[in-house]
């Protein structure tokens, strides 16, 4: 299959597959409206959630819009819409960013015996790839998930930092977002793949065609199953996460509560020779001053050491 930039002075060829319009102009739409009859939805049309609105048949196409992970690599995921019409014998996808799946599948459609030579083929091998990459987003993401859940309970470090237990939340939060939005995803090809199955039962598309779309929806649901299952998991690392945080905290209070609790005797004993009353015969032993300093070290040695056999510190 040989794939090419088309020229807007150019006319589309008739023996075209694949109109793939990446940002179209005004102009361009038209460009394609006129050689296929159909209408090319806009940007924000691309945006709408409602089912009837992007999954729909009009004057022998049909129109099916998902929304698809773009940059999974960087820490900005975006989702992005891109609709797929077929119509006849041609297939027209539209979109406004660059879904790494649509540049994996150009590169296996230009080697020779790369997808098949229809439009239905070329959207099933077009949606194969997706799946794939998104496949590929979720086993690098749970494989980074895996290494920082060791970090978490890893109990060779203690006294963690705080800058430590922030860097994990931030991590946790871009992870949860990828994963949420790799699932919208998931879910809104499912429905594309719904679709089409309904389509092709009147349409005259090859059994094996149909048996591949089948095959792919359950490689869809299964992978919808993991990231869920992936989202599980972080959700129970954030409150891993955060229970740490609490005992770290803990372990400060306890840790202003005994010295507080240490030093109220000698405080205590300070404080009641530092009162200025005539008859205290303490203050005219010549050894005065020091028992009051070896009763202070005494009274602090206690309480820690009643801490230490209880097992509270």
């Amino acid at each position: 299959m040989e794939r090419r930039a088309l020229p807007a002075s150019e006319p589309i060829p008739a023996d075209v597959l694949w109109l793939d319009l990446i940002e179209p102009s005004r102009e361009e739409d038209r460009k394609v409206e006129t050689f296929l009859g159909i209408s090319i939805p806009t940007r924000e049309e691309m945006l709408d959630i409602e089912p009837s609105e992007i999954m729909y048949a009009e004057d022998g196409a049909r129109y099916m819009t998902a929304r698809l992970v773009c940059r999974a690599d960087t820490d900005d995921p975006v989702l992005t819409g891109v609709t797929f019409i077929l119509k006849d014998s041609h297939l027209v996808t539209v979109r406004y960013d660059e879904p790494k799946a649509f540049g994996m599948f150009a590169q296996r459609a230009s080697r020779p015996g790369g997808c098949g030579v229809t439009a239905e083929a070329i959207l099933a091998g077009l949606v194969d790839t997706v799946i794939d990459r998104a496949a590929d987003v979720l086993q690098i993401t749970a494989e980074r998930i895996d290494r920082l859940s060791s970090e978490i309970f890893n109990q060779a470090k203690p006294g963690r930092k705080k800058t430590e237990f922030r860097d994990t939340l931030r991590a946790l939060g871009r992870f949860g977002d990828l994963i949420s939005k790799q699932r919208e995803s998931l879910v809104s090809i499912e429905r594309v793949l719904l679709f089409l199955t309904a389509s092709y039962r009147a349409a005259r598309v090859p059994a094996d065609l149909r048996e591949n779309v089948r095959t792919t929806l359950r490689d869809l649901q299964s992978l919808e199953e993991h990231a869920t299952f992936q989202s599980s998991k972080i959700q129970f690392l954030l409150e891993a996460t955060l229970g740490l945080v609490n005992l770290e905290q803990n372990n400060i209070i306890k840790l202003f509560s005994v010295v507080s609790v240490v030093f109220m005797p000698p405080t205590l004993i300070a404080s009641i020779y530092g009162m200025n009353f005539k008859h205290m015969p303490e203050l005219d032993w010549t050894f005065g001053y020091p028992m009051a300093l070896v009763l202070m070290v005494v009274a602090m040695i206690t309480p820690y050491l009643f801490f230490r056999w209880k097992g509270w510190l």
